[in-house]
């Protein structure tokens, strides 16, 4: 692997430098990536920027593989990690959250989206306590850092996004924890980020957040996430009643803060065109309710929520023209609160007095506020505004009624890319030095087909697969029971999970159950015995650092535990040794069908001559799999047993096809088990 990936990041050409490598755990392929390329990174003046898909990840990077290799390589490399900038605390919030000054009383009103900030003795006392440490130095700022688990609620008031964040004109700039930790980036060979902060940056044009892609080589890890990544942060809603609810909101501020700053003068100016154009706005958000709820009244759906899918995302005239419309408006709403925001800035750098800059400093954040909202809803309408070229993969494009626990209807309007590969093409294909990809499973069903598609990985990739190091045959069993049922009826099949599980689970080693559906996992929890429930951890019941945490002191004490789990939990769990001995997949993992992307992807498929199932639905589900049966072996000494409790691996046709592509382990397709 590391001659593979150093061979192809030192080819002449650069759509040449681009190797996409399925390394299966326990090959190494962290040691592997980062001894190719950061010699070969250092000696063409680039910047490696290694990209995973979490922050616990990258936590692993920098705190132990990074140090483990410099240190036995004796090489001299300087390395950092970046996070999104709301995983550190804002040193302006946290004074403003303190501070008793009525300026700073008056933000939660206008920073939060209407959301309450949770003002009890309980979050006054951590802010305190947080305060406290930050200043004397016993904590960098950094949430992930933090000696305890602190709850979104009570983390969100003091972060800031990028519009919110004055830089430089901020009086707090010293001692920024966010700027500090990303001076230390500055000059650093090797950078180590996540797949979210790595699109950010893309979908900000590259080269905002990271150093430019053309002098930068990237190593994906986990690269089987990019696509969802990346689909995720080029896609974009709108939820109307929100929307006109916070325009009014907004309109109504403007107008005050013009009463109060009218002897500013362009200040005032700016914020009483900001309100007209504003409501304007408001205007048209009123006006695409109706529309859309026409729209929803065509649909054959049952029961409340109700979606129409615009078919190969070719929304009408009626919607495009009012798109084109609310792009116009945006785009001049935006430009103007633009001004405004560049004037507040030039009022900051003054340094006025102490009660004038608090106003100043909290209207910033209100107009960053604002900006932030409307770059999205800028997205969206877009998205909407354009012709669909027959050419082109076409967005999957919907309009869905939404209704609340409280019973509150809302209308959502959604446009997401149904693959990454045209977003990646023009932002990221063509413009990086070096490219490589790489994680335990890319290959569906023994090619590299899927995931080139899904992502546009270009002509001139070098692939190839790295077999692990494990004894499959040896060290693991594959088994299906002679009396499971097909996982089609679910109904039956959930009973069937219920009346055998119990007797599946084995005292000596940790069990993980991984199910397919929320709702079966739930039915399944609620309906088996009380004596299993007890030893049963559920996904969602804890954070998943502290379910796991659990699981292990239970083990360790020779308790019985087992975890129930999503499609989540089939990578991103790391159990080795005896903390997982038996891994029971519930049912094939197939895609959900009705979920509005993966129907636009199936049209999609279809239209040019594919077949949804076999070209779309079969490979990912042999990936998820794949993955699922990876958490069984860790190490090279684990050992353990995969059941699978759905008939259709040996009853249909397409199961040898599923078979075939799983690692070798001994199998026993027909299993007698007594339970």
């Amino acid at each position: 692997m590391i001659a593979e990936i150093a061979k192809v990041l030192s080819h002449t050409a650069r759509e040449k430098r681009l190797a996409v490598v399925e390394a299966s755990t326990g090959t190494g392929k962290t040691i592997a990536y980062l001894i190719a390329a950061l010699p070969i990174a250092r000696a063409q003046n680039k910047t490696l920027i290694v990209s995973t898909g979490t922050i616990a990840l990258q936590e692993q990077l920098v705190k132990k593989d990074l140090p483990d290799l410099l240190t036995h390589c004796g090489w001299d490399c300087s390395y950092s990690m970046i996070k999104g900038r709301g995983r550190y605390v804002c040193n302006l919030r946290m004074h403003q959250h303190l501070s008793e000054s009525s300026a700073s009383r008056d933000i939660p009103s206008f920073l939060f989206d209407d959301e309450k900030v949770l003002e009890d003795p309980a979050t006054a006392d951590l802010y305190m306590e947080l305060s406290e440490a930050l200043e004397s130095g016993l904590w960098d700022g950094d949430r992930d850092t933090w000696k305890n688990h602190i709850d979104e609620v009570q983390w969100r008031p003091l972060t800031v996004d990028r519009r919110q964040c004055a830089g430089r004109s901020c009086r707090f700039v010293k001692e920024c924890v966010f700027f500090r930790a990303r001076g230390q980036s500055e000059d650093s060979d090797c950078i180590v980020v996540n797949h979210d902060l790595a699109m950010a940056d893309f979908s900000l044009g590259g080269g905002v957040i990271l150093p430019p892609p053309e002098e930068s080589i990237y190593v994906f890890d986990e690269a089987h996430r990019l696509c969802e990544t990346a689909v995720r942060h080029f896609g974009a809603d709108f939820h109307i009643k929100s929307s006109c609810n916070w325009l009014e909101k907004v309109i109504k501020q403007c107008q005050a803060q013009a009463r109060i700053h009218e002897k500013a003068g362009l200040l005032a100016k700016h914020l009483s065109v900001a309100a007209e154009q504003a409501q304007n706005l408001l205007n048209l958000f009123l006006e695409s309710y109706p529309i859309c709820e026409q729209y929803l009244s065509n649909t054959s759906d049952s029961g409340n929520e109700k979606t129409f899918r615009f078919s190969h995302g070719n929304v009408d005239n009626d919607l495009r023209l009012l798109s084109i419309q609310m792009k116009k408006f945006l785009n001049e709403w935006v430009k103007q609160i633009e001004s405004l925001n560049d004037v507040l800035r030039d009022k900051l750098l003054e340094r006025a007095s102490q009660s004038v800059a608090e106003n100043f400093e909290t209207l910033f954040q209100i107009v960053g506020q604002w900006l932030g909202r409307a770059d999205k809803m800028e997205v969206l309408w877009d998205k909407l505004s354009r012709e669909v070229s027959s050419d082109s993969i076409p967005m999957a494009c919907w309009i869905s009624n939404l209704i609340s626990a409280s019973r509150r209807e809302e209308i959502s309007i959604s446009a997401y890319p149904i693959l990454a590969s045209e977003p990646l093409i023009e932002r990221l294909w063509g413009k990086a030095h070096g490219i490589v990809l790489t994680s335990a499973t890319l290959r569906s069903l023994g090619h590299f087909n899927i995931i080139q598609r899904d992502i546009g990985i270009p002509e001139g990739a070098r692939y190839f697969a790295v077999e692990g190091a494990f004894n499959y045959r040896k060290s693991a069993l594959l088994r299906i029971p002679k009396c499971a049922l097909d996982g089609n009826d679910f109904a039956a099949h959930t009973q069937y999970i219920i009346s055998v599980l119990e007797g599946l689970i084995e005292d000596g080693g940790g069990t993980l159950v991984l199910f397919a559906s929320r709702k079966q996992m739930h039915e399944v929890y609620h309906q088996i015995s009380i004596q299993l429930r007890r030893d049963v951890l559920m996904q969602g019941q804890f954070s998943n650092g502290e379910l796991r945490r659990i699981h292990v002191n239970r083990i360790d004490s020779d308790s019985r535990s087992v975890i129930f789990g999503l499609a989540t939990f089939s990578e991103g769990i790391d159990l080795p040794g005896n903390y997982c001995r038996h891994v029971i997949i519930a049912k094939l993992p197939f895609s959900v069908p009705n979920e509005p992307q993966h129907e636009a992807l199936c049209e999609w498929i279809e239209s040019k001559g594919g077949n949804a199932f076999f070209d779309i639905s079969l490979p990912t589900a042999s990936l998820r799999l794949n993955q699922a049966c990876g958490r069984l072996l860790r190490n090279e000494t684990d050992t353990g047993t995969v059941t699978v409790l759905d008939r259709r691996l040996v009853s249909k046709r397409y199961g040898a096809q599923l078979l075939d592509s799983l690692p070798p382990f001994a199998r026993d397709l027909n299993a007698n088990l007594e339970v």
